[in-house]
């Protein structure tokens, strides 16, 4: 499957982009890089990535899931029209929507949480009401196709929750019936 990860360019936590793209990577899964612009990106700790696209150019039916990315420079992409349509666009396809750190803000301005049980760090709370999240104080919340975490420290168990949904993803549902195509006249 691919999976779209989302940094901003400057000031990235970087243990929260290295860590699921990692696992990412170890599971099969494919991984692309996409910040506001394409080109290198720096973390809080100097991890330097290449954002391979940028948002305005992800064609969100590429892809399986997305991570967003927290630290500081996530502000940046709260309001990025381009960072919030893939958000939707992917919830809507029902696939993988997942957040760490500040990031689930985006998933909030998105109109992706609302009623949806979600989690963000601590001083970000207020954005998530706002967006009609059902805020909890845990370190990760799933819901559904939705994975949110509140902060680095708890980015392994974030990490499992993303692979999980994608597993659950991947499953056939049961009981549903192949597509046929319309037969041509």
């Amino acid at each position: 499957m691919n999976v779209l990860m989302v940094v901003a360019p400057c000031d990235f936590r970087d243990e929260e982009l290295v860590a699921p793209r990692r696992a990412l990577e170890y599971a099969g899964h494919t991984v692309t890089i996409a910040s506001s612009r394409e080109g290198r990106c720096v973390g809080v700790y100097s991890v330097r990535v290449t954002a391979t696209v940028a948002l305005a150019q992800v064609e969100t039916s590429s892809y399986s899931a997305v991570v967003f990315v927290g630290g500081p420079g996530a502000r940046e992409l709260f309001a990025d029209a381009h960072a919030q349509r893939i958000a939707a666009d992917l919830h809507r396809q029902q696939k993988v929507v997942s957040a760490i750190d500040i990031s689930p803000v985006i998933l909030a301005r998105a109109g992706v949480l609302a009623g949806r049980r979600a989690t963000v760090f601590e001083n970000e709370v207020r954005e998530l009401v706002v967006g009609h999240a059902l805020v909890r104080s845990l370190g990760v919340v799933s819901d559904g196709n939705l994975v949110t975490a509140n902060g680095p420290t708890h980015v392994q168990q974030f990490t499992d929750q993303v692979l999980k949904a994608l597993v659950a993803a991947a499953r056939p549902v049961v009981g549903a019936r192949p597509q046929l195509a319309a037969a041509a006249n």
